[in-house]
């Protein structure tokens, strides 16, 4: 026996096909890693990836940074024809040459740093800025290259150095004594760098890690730091694994190291730009 079904749905009762719901276009929404809460990406796009609940600095790619940092247009690369080799013929779970491919197909960066040149609010400026989405932004023999050139070009041109880290790999394993050797090499350059007088503003981002950060990253005139970047050289893990003991909450967190005079002032994405205006006019270069 059917059962005799009553329904005020006029699309049932004249047997019509039921409109299918519009669902929600993806995309729209992110998840904030520092606060859980659901917030609208157009917002944290607006706010230059920063959230608008609790102020957690996102991702933000080394293009992308340029944007921000720099006036609109005045960006000139340099060095962007030096491609990475692969001296040691290196494989783990891939052979390098392959895993470089495949870097640079899915993040359009050749290396996992861009420099160049530009404006900061009509100041000319050689900026640096590595990714960590390349390779955790690890330093191979291209990335030190590029870096010692940045350096070099600044010197002869007598313009104030901004390098903006995002590294979280150290020195790249895959070539070896090659990629350690870049930690002196643009050491030795910011040095004369350094006796020309020049202005070197390192601005440390989530995360500035390994032989970065016991490198270049560590050697500014003047150091800024994102708010809750962790900066550091090894892993919080593997130090507590290593030495064995309880280490303070938050240790190598910007804020704890601004608290302990490793850097000289935490500054949020939004006025990095006037912040470092302000540096290069009171430093009188």
């Amino acid at each position: 026996m059917e059962a005799n079904v009553d329904s005020n749905d006029p699309t049932e009762q004249s047997g019509e096909e039921r409109p299918k719901k519009r669902g929600v276009p993806g995309g729209l929404w992110t998840q904030c890693q520092g606060c859980g809460e659901l917030v609208f990406r157009k917002e944290v796009e607006r706010l230059l990836n920063v959230c608008p609940h609790c102020g957690h600095h996102f991702y933000v790619s080394a293009s992308k940074r340029i944007e921000q940092l720099l006036d609109e247009g005045t960006f000139e690369e340099w060095d962007g024809n030096l491609r990475p080799g692969d001296p040691l013929e290196f494989r783990d779970k891939k052979r390098y040459v392959d895993r470089l491919k495949d870097e640079q197909e899915r993040t359009a960066l050749s290396e996992a740093i861009l420099t160049g040149t530009g404006m900061v609010r009509a100041r000319r400026v050689a900026v640096g800025v590595t990714d960590s989405a390349f390779i955790m932004g690890s330093m191979g023999s291209v990335v030190g290259e590029r870096l010692t050139r940045l350096v070099e070009r600044a010197t002869k041109q007598h313009l104030p150095l901004i390098v903006i880290s995002a590294s979280g790999g150290g020195a790249r394993m895959h070539e070896g004594i090659f990629s350690l050797m870049q930690m002196a090499k643009v050491s030795a350059a910011l040095a004369r760098y350094d006796q020309a007088g020049g202005l070197f503003i390192s601005v440390m981002t989530n995360p500035t890690m390994g032989g970065v950060a016991a490198s270049f990253a560590s050697l500014g005139d003047v150091i800024f730091a994102e708010p809750k970047a962790l900066i550091g050289f090894a892993g919080p893990r593997t130090i507590k694994a290593t030495i064995r003991i309880e280490l303070p909450k938050g240790f190598q967190t910007s804020e704890f190291l601004l608290e302990h005079g490793y850097i000289d002032r935490i500054v949020p994405r939004e006025k990095l730009k006037s912040e470092i205006a302000r540096t290069i006019d009171y430093c009188g270069k």
